[in-house]
């Protein structure tokens, strides 16, 4: 659903800003980086700082300037600085992030509501949710990141919470921006952007090639990395800036694509000892290609400042095809890789063929082609009118969507011999043999959010509701032409009400009380009579300024009555994707922000500090056996896996009008990789690690910079993940320079 705020906030935001200039000024983020001076105004939920920050839920807002600050082109580090955000790596440069919000599964990022310039972005969000397109973020504009109550506007995941991508936004005059940097792994960036507004016009058009030829070894110093190009352009035509009714229609249009020579297969205890970076001999042919392709149009209408309409049609295509080992035969026995490599010495023969010690036969190795088709589209709308009371303020705001989605599985095996460590093809396989199934899902959304505000309490009630059928069509793995001969078919459909209330008492412009109650869910799969996710979630926190440290607490409780698992291979299952019932758990933690600037006083220099902690703890309130390799037998008291139940994350800055350096610090906590309570077992355990990165900018002249970011500063080795198929690890010291040209 469109994610604008209510227009009276954005219109007001300014005035509001000028008012509180001089508690700005001695704030860290407001007053040195000026973030909400900052004020986007198209397909957002907030639109700058001010707004994140007097919602009735958590919210937090990544600007323009930190963005630009930090200079990450990962958005694992970008998010890492936001509590309440879990992340679990799995290539080092986040190709394919894994997003957990207050304890959501973070498989694929799943189970949250991600989108871009306020539409799902997801391929299929709806029928196919854990899948392999993310945005990337070294084009974006700000980052919005939305938790708790107020989940109404963004289904259809409403427990944990939303992520919006803001893309660059045309300029409103000629400008431009072009960068370049180089570095380790033999990684190059490349960035341009061209925009400008007239009067009744205005366009941008942005470039981004991102590659890296890999941290990981492989036979014969084969390239192990990736290369990824974007572009993107807008145009947009307004009527008269005078003219009674206020309307624009923007075109937007985007394209990428990716190849990356990336793997499933992870390392066993033992070679991830000796050196964490190697892969297997068998993994040499593995590769990810993927192409996006987005049209968007909105269309906006403000018959006066009272009241708008917004309108977006969408649509959205991701092919994608994942090459990949996935099973290893040997004396007539088929085994998976993930079982392979964590039970090494159960199957020698097997593992001598994954390692490239032992020679095979033919098609020892079965290397499947994960080859998939995406389509996402839709209209939504949104209707918002506010109006003035004695001192209260009214906004009513009205969204529907109606959206079809569909995941095209057409896949195959085929068959590998491996002599002295090289593969060769013995068995091209019939392509769709392995997997031939169309899977979709039609959607209807609408939703109703009061805003009501009396002197210094606001409360936003809100309803959402859900109509889905979702649908499988198997057409078997004889049926190649689809006939329909062998046709299976099966339908599910699901109709809820999702209700939720926020609240927020400014005692003062230095303490505010917020927090809520929502209902939470997640669509259930294609099988009928699957029940839906479900939860009833509580927030409560405030936000303080006392002697100019700014900060924010909050407490979290999720109460599940039915948690939903679903079998990736990504997380050690067959692949099926099919989801199941988990029943209840239960999910609470703290979330804790604080922000300061050491050199308050200084008119010259910034010395801003950031520290960030989360705590999650999470249980399983009834016991149950799954396929999925995470989760497993389920014992009742047990824990979520791949959540750590401790994050710590910090960072300080020195800042000057001509340069600024950062060091940013972050902790996190073992945690366990199938679920379970009590001491985690070595071979279940990915350990504590902390990670430290620097970057830096300095202004050449008022136009030219020069920029550097070390990653891994200390040089840790460390684990990530034991998914999709044993040790997997981060990223280690990287350094790369570049320069920024802006016109």
């Amino acid at each position: 659903m469109n994610k604008l705020l209510p227009l009276i906030l954005l219109c007001f935001t300014s005035i509001i800003i000028a008012q509180n200039n001089e508690n700005q000024q001695k704030s860290t983020l407001d007053s040195v980086q000026k973030l909400d001076e900052v004020l986007i105004k198209s397909n957002v939920i907030f639109g700058n700082k001010y707004v994140a920050k007097n919602r009735t839920g958590s919210a937090y807002y990544i600007s323009p300037a930190e963005l630009k600050k930090l200079g990450y082109t990962d958005i694992n580090r970008v998010l890492r600085t936001v509590p309440g955000v879990t992340i679990v790596e799995e290539d080092g440069f986040g190709l394919r992030p894994n997003i957990s919000l207050r304890g959501t599964s973070p498989e694929r990022s799943a189970k949250i509501s991600l989108m871009e310039d306020g539409v799902l972005i997801a391929p299929a969000p709806y029928s196919a949710s854990a899948a392999y397109y993310f945005p990337s973020v070294g084009r974006m504009q700000a980052v919005e990141i939305l938790k708790g109550s107020s989940q109404v506007q963004y289904g259809p995941f409403t427990t944990g919470g939303a992520i919006n991508l803001v893309s660059t936004q045309i300029p409103d005059t000629f400008s431009g921006r072009i960068k370049a940097s180089y570095g380790s792994f033999n990684s190059g960036q490349l960035y341009a952007s061209v925009g400008d507004s007239k009067e009744h016009i205005g366009y941008n058009i942005e470039y981004l090639n991102f590659n890296s030829a890999g941290f990981k070894n492989l036979l014969n110093d084969a390239n192990t990395g990736f290369d990824k190009n974007d572009i993107v352009a807008k145009l947009r035509f307004n009527n008269s800036k005078d003219a009674a009714i206020q309307q624009n229609i923007e075109f937007k249009f985007q394209y990428a694509d990716e190849v990356s020579n990336e793997t499933y297969l992870g390392l066993t205890e033992a070679d991830f000892e000796a050196n964490p970076f190697d892969r297997y001999a068998s993994s040499q042919v593995d590769k990810m290609t993927n192409e996006h392709l987005q049209f968007l149009i909105t269309h906006n209408l403000e018959f006066s400042k009272n009241f708008s309409i917004r309108t977006n049609a969408y649509y959205n295509k991701f092919e994608r095809n994942w090459y990949k080992l996935n099973d290893v035969v040997a004396n007539g026995e088929k085994v998976g890789i993930a079982t392979i490599v964590e039970n090494p010495e159960d199957y020698p023969t097997h593992f001598g063929f994954t390692n490239g010690n032992l020679n095979s036969g033919a098609d020892a190795l079965l290397v499947k082609a994960n080859n998939r088709a995406y389509i996402s589209k839709g209209v939504q709308t949104k209707f918002d009118y506010h109006f003035y009371g004695d001192n209260t303020f009214h906004d009513v705001e009205v969204g529907f969507r109606y959206h079809y989605d569909e995941e095209d599985r057409f896949q195959w095996k085929d068959g590998y011999s491996i002599n002295n460590g090289i593969m060769q093809l013995t068995t091209a396989a019939p392509e769709g043999s392995d997997a031939n199934r169309i899977s979709s899902a039609k959607a209807f959304a609408g939703y109703a959010m009061y805003k009501f505000k009396y002197k210094n309490l606001t409360l936003t009630p809100g309803l959402r509701y859900e109509n889905i059928v979702l649908a499988r069509d198997n057409f078997g793995t004889s049926d190649l032409s689809r006939s329909g001969d062998n046709l299976s078919s099966r339908e599910n459909k699901v109709d809820i009400v999702i209700p939720g209330i926020g609240f927020n008492y400014r005692f003062n412009n230095d303490l505010s009380l917020f927090g809520g109650v929502h209902k939470g869910f997640s669509p259930p799969g294609n099988e009928d009579g699957q029940k839906a996710e479900e939860s009833i979630n509580y927030e409560l926190g405030t936000r303080f300024n006392v002697n100019g440290i700014q900060g924010e607490v909050v407490g979290f409780y999720n109460d599940y009555s039915n948690l939903l698992g679903s079998d990736l291979s990504a997380s050690g299952g067959t692949g099926s994707l099919d989801l199941f019932n988990a029943g209840e758990v239960s999910v609470r933690g703290i979330e804790l922000l604080l922000n300061y600037d050491v050199l308050e006083s200084s008119t010259t220099f910034a010395l801003p500090i950031t520290l960030g902690y989360t705590l999650t703890d999470s249980e399983f309130l009834n016991s149950f056996g799954s396929d999925d390799g995470i989760w497993g037998t389920v014992t009742e008291g047990d824990e979520i896996p791949y959540i750590a139940k401790h994050q710590f994350n910090a960072s300080i800055g020195l800042e000057h009008a001509k340069y600024s350096v950062n060091l940013n610090t972050r902790y996190n906590g073992a945690f366990r990789t199938v679920s379970g309570s009590g001491d985690i077992p070595a071979n279940q355990k990915v350990e504590s690690a902390i990670v430290l990165d620097l970057s830096g900018r300095y202004k050449i002249t008022p136009k030219l910079s020069a920029t550097a970011n070390i990653i891994n500063l200390l040089n840790n080795e460390y684990a990530v993940s034991r998914v999709p198929a044993g040790l997997r690890p981060g990223h280690p010291f990287g350094a790369y320079a570049g320069l920024e040209f802006q016109f």
